[in-house]
């Protein structure tokens, strides 16, 4: 992991920066494509906290550099962010004039608190940040910039102390509230009308042609959805997606039948057979692109704890869970 006490600047992207300017704005809402709905930015407020960040170790006050430049402190505490494993990290980002900052890089323990937690940087920089953004970044081999991948961002607004959180125009632009969906049972790659127990489709066949069933924000760069079925044996991913009315990222999937299947996310489990209505769940999730890893990321905005036998063309709704697994955090900075 790189040392906490390096700070790397690198020139916004244009598109961070009108993101950023939207911060002293309005709500930001997202809405393109199919895939729609309404978002929220994030609000912040001046903070009020002069207090010197803590290391863990007692408590740590602004230093001189080896260069001689004075040093100021930013620490961070989080909820619900999760490990992300051995590949990846996350990094911190001042962002100053225009700039980003680098202000440390680390990971979170089991309980989700960041490990460190507190990083030295330039006082010139911190005196002069306008936010704090969060990123993904690959543990090894990264690029000195800011990924794709925002998780949260806040506003410091004036202040010492910025509120993080996904809806922040600088990071996913929204919360999730008015995501919605539903699936319906069916096999299309299957010849077999029996084995609609054994295939999900985020689609709508109740009508003379199948449309979309899913409501959802536009997600920025960085990020894709993702469906899963969860059962006994765990989660199994049916492809990733950035509309709702398109295929998803392996069609009909590796279990599918011999016919061709829709173009709308989904996947068929009849080679070998499985029936999704013995014990199985259905999941919407949020996922980095890349990937960390195999498993649903924290980010859930739509579940249905119980996929229920019902025939097709019915359908299954799902229900709005985004508020249980949203990460939000702070960032203080201490300065001489």
């Amino acid at each position: 992991m790189q040392d906490p006490t390096i700070q790397r600047t690198i020139p916004l992207t244009l598109p961070l920066l009108l993101l950023l300017a939207a911060c002293s704005g309005d709500d930001a809402q997202s809405t393109g494509g199919t895939t729609t709905g309404d978002t929220t930015g994030a609000s912040t407020g001046p903070g009020t906290s002069d207090t010197a960040a803590s290391t863990g170790e007692g408590s740590t006050t602004a230093a001189t550099g080896d260069t001689g430049a004075a040093m100021a402190t930013v620490s961070v505490s989080f909820s619900g962010l999760p490990d992300l494993g051995a590949d990846f990290v996350y990094e911190g980002w001042l962002i100053v004039g225009g700039e980003a900052v680098s202000a440390g890089r680390f990971g979170v323990d089991d309980q989700g608190a960041a490990n460190p937690d507190t990083f030295m940087v330039d006082a010139a920089s911190a005196q002069g940040a306008e936010a704090y953004v969060l990123t993904i970044e690959p543990a090894d081999g990264d690029d000195p910039a800011p990924s794709d991948t925002h998780v949260l961002a806040g506003d410091f607004a004036g202040g010492t102390s910025a509120d993080l959180s996904v809806a922040h125009p600088a990071a996913l632009g929204t919360d999730f509230a008015g995501a919605a969906g539903s699936y319906v049972l069916n096999t299309p790659s299957s010849p077999d009308m029996a084995d609609y127990d054994q295939g999900i489709w985020w689609l709508d066949a109740s009508g003379p042609e199948m449309a979309p069933s899913l409501t959802l924000p536009t997600l920025p760069a960085g990020w894709v959805y993702e469906g899963w079925v969860a059962g006994p044996d765990g989660p199994v991913s049916t492809g990733t997606f950035t509309m709702a009315d398109g295929a998803d990222s392996d069609g009909a999937g590796p279990t599918a039948g011999p016919d061709p299947a829709p173009p709308f996310p989904g996947q068929d489990f009849v080679n070998p057979p499985t029936v999704l209505t013995n014990g199985f769940a259905a999941v919407i999730s949020v996922e980095p692109d890349p990937d960390n890893g195999p498993e649903p990321f924290v980010i859930k905005p739509l579940v249905d704890m119980t996929i229920e036998d019902v025939m097709p063309p019915a359908g299954q709704d799902m229900a709005n869970a985004a508020a249980d697994g949203l990460p939000s955090g702070t960032a203080t900075i201490a300065v001489p």
